[in-house]
């Protein structure tokens, strides 16, 4: 038997679209699990409960506290 990857969504988010968090808007209510914000840090997240990976679009600035 063998299992097929799928190849994991990845979504681009720019400063405007912070703070950052899945299930974004764009994903459909019949695949959606409790709202988690993402911690952007490093430029990249990666949901806990679906997988999905965010990342800042290039050249995108995020100002502090």
């Amino acid at each position: 038997m063998s299992a097929t990857k799928q190849a994991l969504p990845v979504v681009e988010l720019g400063a405007d679209d912070l703070p950052a968090y899945c299930p974004n808007p764009n994903m459909p209510i019949w695949s959606s699990h409790p709202r988690v914000f993402l911690a952007m840090e490093h430029g990249e997240a990666k949901c806990p409960y679906c997988g999905t990976e965010y990342r800042l679009k290039p050249g995108t600035v995020v100002k502090g506290h």
